[in-house]
């Protein structure tokens, strides 16, 4: 099997951090999937867009209206993938309940000020059935193809979360890494006993994960297969189980990571979807609070300019500072 796992919003002050990951079991020898699935996907943009695209979502999504058909066709297709019936999501909150289900509660989203003002209706920048016809298409490669999309979706950690973590851990990095670990942990107990291989992007400077690793897999032995600048990598073994099999993970660590992965290219797709989502809300919420007030995306400059123009709306909110923006 071949796993990917990317993030989205490490570095805004204002929204959520999102972990996307997907998961697929492929032929014995296969690891290109944009190959593999080249009837119904690009890597790169196209003039007509014709093709899902799935890439880096820096390339996939830009804020016009082409970028956000980009996004969504490829998030909605693969995610619909993953439902027995292909079903697509109906809205905002289906899409964060089927999205994070696996990795944490979606009740614990609820409390969010803003989750009720997630869309009410899901496609928005495609037409429902151009949606349709993607679902029906990527079902039709993925099966001539002989690949399986066994997992994909997010883990979503909203401001408030990621403060009480900066609190305790004192530090962004092992942050980014505890609410990472969440994901690889349901990665190898729903697919380790199929010889797992699990890329993910690095951010930050860090090398050396075979700490972190036996921390977070006490069951497992960690071998160190590499440790250079541009990739880290290690094989996790398991305790045989009934049947004789033992469970096995080869993870490593590399910069850029969606370029070399369409599983990593994915998750980055998925993390940056549910992102843009949440800040759909956010901004809808407090523009309810404040009409006329303009959107922000999060980022740091942007965030700062927010926070002073919704001065009125977050007196009106009641919202503390820890709920809304980031300590780090």
């Amino acid at each position: 099997m071949l796993a990917g796992v990317d993030e989205a919003g490490l570095g805004p002050l204002l929204g959520p951090l999102t972990i996307g990951y997907s998961a697929f079991r492929v032929p014995r020898g296969t690891a290109d999937l944009w190959h593999a699935l080249e009837p119904v996907v690009d890597r790169a943009p196209q003039p007509k867009d014709s093709r899902l695209l799935v890439a880096d979502s820096k390339v996939v999504f830009v804020r016009n209206a082409r970028g956000a058909r980009r996004l969504e066709r490829t998030a909605l297709a693969f995610l619909a993938q993953c439902d027995p019936a292909r079903r697509c999501v109906a809205d905002g909150s289906d899409l964060l309940k089927r999205a994070t289900h696996r990795v944490q509660r979606s009740e614990s989203l609820a409390s969010e000020a803003w989750f009720p003002h997630l869309p009410a209706a899901l496609p928005q920048a495609v037409a429902a059935e151009s949606l349709a016809n993607d679902v029906h298409q990527l079902a039709a490669a993925l099966s001539n193809a002989n690949v399986t999309l066994c997992a994909a979706g997010v883990r979503v950690m909203p401001v408030c979360e990621l403060n009480a973590s900066f609190a305790r851990t004192e530090n962004k990095s092992v942050t980014h890494w505890e609410t990472c670990s969440a994901v690889l942990r349901t990665l190898w107990e729903e697919h380790a006993h199929e010889q797992l291989d699990v890329l993910v992007d690095r951010h930050g400077g860090r090398m050396r994960y075979a700490r972190l690793l036996r921390e977070t897999f006490p069951e497992c032995s960690v071998d160190v297969v590499s440790e250079i600048p541009a990739r880290s990598e290690y094989e996790l073994r398991g305790h045989g189980d009934t049947d004789g099999r033992t469970p096995f993970m080869r993870i490593a660590f590399a910069e850029r990571a969606e370029t070399a992965s369409f599983a990593v290219a994915l998750a980055s797709c998925l993390a940056k979807y549910l992102r843009e989502t949440c800040m759909h809300a956010f901004n809808a919420y407090f523009e309810s609070l404040q009409p006329g007030l303009k959107p922000t995306a999060g980022y740091t400059t942007d965030g700062r300019r927010w926070i002073d123009d919704a001065e009125a709306a977050i007196a009106l909110s009641g919202l503390t500072q820890d709920a809304l923006v980031r300590s780090r």
